[in-house]
């Protein structure tokens, strides 16, 4: 199978030895988000739920540059620096996901790039 890298200037650009996306046959490969502004290269301003949002938007970004949405992604990782903001995460992730919901899992780290405080990545089906 033929691997191929994806790379879109809707999202922002891979800062270290890494794709935005890595294509293989139908699945599509997303790198985890950070909330950073695309057009600016600054974080969202705002707590959580804004950093959490960005890289949501960040996530469809990539895979719009495919042809695809967020309704095509199967399974998410959430990393985040403080678990007991799950709640507030979830609930801008139930804006951007819709039913039938991918499988997801959700962890807690003792630190993010840039001090963010919410990573997304994604696995998607074409």
């Amino acid at each position: 199978m033929k691997k191929e890298v994806v790379s879109t200037d809707k999202a922002p650009a891979a800062v270290g030895p890494y794709s935005q996306a890595i294509r293989a046959g139908d699945m599509l490969f997303l790198s985890g988000q950070v909330p950073l502004d695309p057009a600016t290269g600054k974080l969202a301003e705002g707590g959580i739920e804004e950093q959490a949002a960005r890289a949501c938007k960040n996530l469809a970004a990539v895979l719009e540059s495919q042809g695809l949405s967020l309704d095509n992604v199967v399974k998410t990782t959430v990393f985040l620096t403080d678990i007991s903001k799950f709640p507030l995460v979830n609930e801008v992730y139930k804006q951007h996901f819709k039913a039938p919901c991918p499988a997801r899992s959700c962890v807690e780290v003792s630190a993010l790039p840039l001090g963010v405080q919410v990573e997304i990545e994604a696995i998607a089906v074409a």
